[in-house]
């Protein structure tokens, strides 16, 4: 990465858009302190990362990747994860919030449906609704692909969902596509570790 300079108010959705390689999940990887950076200061609310623990950054912070991996376990199960004190009340309204609760509702037991080898009978999009519901409150969230493996209509379900999600969080979104972040407050699009172009959709657009 060269040169990146960019800031998130509380409750902005901030979207990196740009090839593979351009450094999109790098910025991701950094904020959760997967590395540390060798210069320059990354702050939440204006304490240096470097100052704040691992678990307890991350605590702060929720994930939706592009690899979605479930346990073996129950669908309850597996949203409860995601806060290991939620009741079953709190799975529930997370799945509804997700959109998922109406298929889970259609699996042969419901939400004590056992989920088998990473989930193998799920669509990869119902396998993603169910990492939605299983995101923290955490108030950060970074949606890195999220909705890159699955078809149109299913991500336009998902969208649904993510809206819902995002609803007073910041929020840093990767795509590949720069329609799936229509809605941003900024999007920085990246190549070659730069960031080249910085607006929202209509300023790129004209660009």
């Amino acid at each position: 990465l060269k040169d990146i300079s960019l800031y998130a108010k509380p409750g902005q959705k901030i979207a990196f858009v740009g090839s593979t390689g351009a450094g999109k999940t790098t910025i991701t990887n950094l904020i959760n302190r997967f590395y540390d950076i060798q210069s320059g200061t990354i702050t939440i609310d204006g304490v240096d990362i470097c100052h704040i623990k691992r678990d307890e950054l991350r605590r702060h912070i929720a994930m939706v990747l592009q690899d979605t991996h479930l346990f073996t376990g129950t669908v309850m199960e597996n949203i409860r994860y995601g806060r290991l004190d939620a009741t079953d009340e709190e799975v529930i309204q997370a799945a509804k919030m997700a959109s998922a609760h109406s298929f889970i509702m259609r699996l042969p037991k419901g939400y004590d449906t056992v989920l088998t080898e990473d989930g193998s009978g799920l669509s990869q999009g119902q396998k993603q609704l169910i990492s939605f519901a299983a995101v923290s409150k955490a108030p950060i969230l970074i949606l890195d692909e999220a909705t890159s493996s699955v078809d149109t209509r299913t991500e336009k379900h998902i969208e649904q969902g993510m809206d819902r999600l995002m609803a007073e969080r910041t929020t840093f979104v990767i795509a590949h596509r720069l329609s799936t972040v229509r809605n941003a407050n900024a999007i920085m699009v990246l190549e070659n570790g730069e960031i080249i172009e910085r607006g929202d959709h209509e300023d790129l657009l004209k660009e």
